[in-house]
């Protein structure tokens, strides 16, 4: 179930979104973007956990509508899709820096002679 609380901040409303945006769940984001008086809409998508063809469908509903959409914080599953439907390049997202892998410092093997 997707859920969708509503903040404003100045003209821009930020949309933090909760669980999928998939078929059947997606009108959520579209009953709350087109109920906000601005044309500026950033979508909170840290708490998404995926999004299919229908929340795709979505975002590109709201941009033909005449509505600045911005994405924050997509997780990487969420990133892919974007990038495989090329939305990266229509939508303004913003994701935070990725923390650099660990890695364990490499130790070298001695075997005894």
């Amino acid at each position: 179930m997707l859920k969708v609380t509503i903040e404003q901040s100045g003209n821009t409303a930020i949309l933090h979104c909760t669980g999928r945006i998939v078929r059947g769940e997606e009108s959520a984001i579209l009953c709350a973007a087109v109920r906000q008086p601005g044309r500026r809409i950033v979508l909170d998508l840290a708490e998404v956990e995926s999004i299919d063809a229908a929340g795709v469908g979505a975002l590109i509903s709201l941009q033909a509508a005449g509505i600045y959409v911005q994405l924050l914080k997509p997780n990487r599953a969420v990133q892919t899709v974007l990038r495989v439907t090329r939305l990266d390049t229509i939508f303004e997202i913003d994701t935070p820096p990725l923390r650099p892998a660990v890695t364990s410092p490499i130790v070298p093997c001695y075997s005894p002679a």
